[in-house]
């Protein structure tokens, strides 16, 4: 068996197809409860990140590829029942509250293009 190594360290950024960086920005950072962490025009393209506040991952909000994806993102929360009454509360559409014993509590969401994320219960 062969060992690579590697430098790499940590994941940084990971990218989601939005229609309008502006309203995704609304959705994450009002509705979401994401912070804003850069906005910066560039000659081609707007980088746009948020994130969770105190998260070492952040989510890039990309203007142009197709939207509406299933990104295999997975947010952590403390009470994944609790998290999903709060979404459902700010008409989020989500999915039905899944528990099988040996896993965690979990449910999908989505943003406004489509884009479906999970949420699982840490520790669980």
């Amino acid at each position: 068996m062969t060992t690579t190594t590697t430098t790499i360290t940590d994941v940084g950024t990971i990218g989601v197809p939005v229609a309008d960086q502006d309203k995704a920005l609304e959705f994450f950072t009002d509705t979401l409860g994401f912070e804003k962490q850069l906005d910066v025009s560039m000659p081609s393209m707007r980088w746009l990140t948020v994130a969770p506040a105190g998260a070492r991952t952040s989510i890039a909000l990309i203007a142009g590829p197709k939207p509406g994806t299933d990104t295999g993102i997975r947010f952590l929360v403390p009470d994944a029942a609790a998290e999903h009454a709060s979404m459902r509360e700010k008409g989020i559409e989500v999915g039905e509250l899944l528990r099988w014993p040996g896993a965690p509590a979990m449910f999908e969401f989505q943003d406004l293009d489509g884009n479906r994320f999970e949420i699982v219960e840490a520790g669980g």
